[in-house]
């Protein structure tokens, strides 16, 4: 990506778009890096601010855009390619929630616009940070079980609360909205996918829904990936898990058993000396949203890049895609992804 836009001064100015649920979780972490905060939404911004006790609220976005350096897009889906590509005219950096556009055609004019402006784009992709995510990813890099055959991740929890999510026009229902985290780290560990088949069963319509949604990935290394997500009645516990398979042994995390990574390699002794068992506390500690932002504010101001790019989005934006059409077609969809690295 072109570096045009110069690195952005410190301390980090900050203008929010969307007050929704996703800027409660990204305005503590700006605040809590030191970064001057300012709000625009067309409701609940003071809600937020207040709630949070700090930020500023402004009154409309030519505002917000005026005195910052970075553009943080919270809004729902179908509005992330327009404030991309307005932040990206105005010459500023930009964070975007997942997915970076409602379609790839959306993601990939976004990624575009920035790359014409000189200005960087990173995707939330949080998962990506997450401790016991994080420490899985290195384990596989480092080879600690060997060669992945088999990958199978879950999410799901209580369904949302906002009639759009439901509406698979507007958000790309639970695949894209939801599911497309555990996509993105399918291919984050085992390599580009070649095709995706999916599967979804629904009990009931809208806000009033349950629905549960199964992808399989099959990737050009020859490993296989399975992806459920599911929306669930109403205070339903949010659940979280992995089991990553590999030639030397077994990578598994369940969120609800508040168990750190768990590597299990037989009675084969460990040459590190423990070091591969990827043990790691609850993550009751640094918030991952904060380790995501302070790794975007670092390359804003001049330092490495982060461990998720725009292209890494566009990837996990084409494979929700493929999935989507398999649902349509009944059949496995080739992902087309050419040009975009692993």
């Amino acid at each position: 990506m072109s570096q045009s836009v110069p690195p952005a001064p410190e301390p980090l100015r900050v203008g929010m778009v969307g007050a929704g649920g996703i800027a409660g979780a990204h305005l503590p972490a700006w605040l809590g890096i030191g970064a001057q905060v300012s709000v625009y939404a067309y409701d609940g911004a003071p809600g937020l601010t207040a709630h949070f006790g700090g930020g500023t609220v402004v009154d409309s976005f030519h505002e917000l855009i005026k005195d910052v350096d970075v553009v943080d897009v919270c809004t729902p889906t179908p509005f992330h390619r327009e404030y991309i590509e307005a932040a990206a005219a105005a010459g500023k950096h930009i964070v975007s929630e997942k997915p970076l556009g409602r379609t790839s055609a959306d993601a990939r004019a976004a990624i575009d616009a920035c790359t014409a402006a000189g200005v960087q784009l990173y995707p939330g992709h949080v998962v990506r940070f997450f401790d016991e995510y994080a420490t899985m990813h290195r384990e596989v890099a480092n080879g600690t079980i060997g060669e992945i055959a088999v990958q199978r991740f879950t999410r799901g929890g209580s369904r949302p609360d906002k009639a759009w999510y439901h509406d698979d026009a507007q958000s790309g229902g639970i695949i894209l909205d939801q599911m497309i985290h555990d996509l993105d780290f399918a291919r984050w560990n085992a390599g580009e996918v070649r095709t995706a088949f999916a599967r979804i069963a629904k009990n009931g319509d809208g806000l009033d829904a349950v629905v549960n949604a199964q992808v399989v990935l099959t990737h050009v290394s020859g490993a296989i990936s399975y992806v459920g997500g599911y929306w669930a009645r109403p205070g339903t516990t949010f659940r979280t898990g992995f089991e990553i398979a590999g030639s030397a042994g077994i990578l598994r995390h369940d969120s609800t058993q508040y168990l750190p990574v768990v590597f299990d390699g037989g009675d084969v002794e460990d040459p590190t000396g423990g070091a591969g068992t990827g043990l790691l506390p609850a993550t009751h500690g640094v918030s991952p949203f904060a380790t995501e932002l302070g790794e975007f504010a670092r390359a804003f101001t001049g330092g490495p890049a982060p461990r998720v790019s725009a292209e890494d989005g566009y990837a996990a934006t084409v494979i929700a895609e493929a999935a989507i059409a398999s649902l349509e077609t009944g059949q496995p969809v080739t992902v087309e992804l050419a040009g975009v690295a692993a």
